[in-house]
């Protein structure tokens, strides 16, 4: 039995209001995620040139000391061998001499000194703190814009922020790859080349997998 024209109607109206939900959400999510889509597209072609990119490191090295009040505090600390935070007042005072934001990060503490290191995006630096003498010593070394942008690209040392724009980031990019699909379906009828190119875009990086990079 033939449906009635307005069952028709209604089904046809249906097909168009999922059709134009998809393409906003299309839009959408790539309008969001381009600039990371470029940066992470950009970053997998440093990373895979990393040899040839990497730039000659840049090492500060410094040296301050302590005021006695601040050294005796940590003289009269006890712990050996453990892994502490420094009191906030000697955090503070060692971030306006060296730059380094060392309040809440742990540290090394043995009996003679305090050793603290300090993971960040394209380099890293590490701050020693004799107990006796207050003597600090730091130093920082920063690998360019190059290995910044690669670490920002894996995540490296970059914090709970990152890591979480990460994952919403690459959701995004599932959804925009998703509709981008439910799209060629939609296309698919009109236009012969469409599945052909979308099982080479699949087969094309296994082929490789499977000839070039193997055991």
């Amino acid at each position: 039995m033939n449906s009635s024209p307005a069952a028709a109607a209604k089904r046809a109206s249906f097909k168009m209001f999922v059709k134009r939900q998809v393409r906003t959400i299309h839009w959408m999510s790539g309008a969001v995620c381009l600039v990371g889509m470029i940066l992470f597209a950009s970053t997998g072609i440093t990373l895979n040139h990393a040899g040839i990119l990497s730039a000659k490191p840049k090492v500060v090295e410094g040296e301050v000391v302590l005021p006695e009040e601040m050294t005796r505090q940590l003289q009269e600390t006890l712990e050996d061998g453990t892994q502490l935070p420094l009191p906030k007042e000697v955090a503070r005072h060692l971030k306006s001499e060296t730059g380094f934001d060392l309040i809440g990060r742990t540290g090394e503490w043995t009996e003679y000194d305090i050793n603290i290191s300090i993971a960040r995006p394209g380099g890293d630096a590490w701050v020693s703190i004799d107990r006796e003498t207050g003597d600090v010593l730091f130093e920082k070394t920063n690998r360019g814009v190059v290995a910044y942008l690669n670490d920002l690209h894996k995540g490296r040392n970059t914090g709970i922020a990152w890591t979480l724009f990460l994952d919403l980031f690459a959701i995004g990019v599932i959804i925009f790859s998703a509709t981008g699909l439910w799209l060629l379906q939609m296309q698919a009828a009109r236009r012969n080349s469409t599945w052909p190119l979308t099982a080479l875009g699949f087969a094309l990086p296994v082929i490789l997998l499977l000839i070039f990079v193997h055991a």
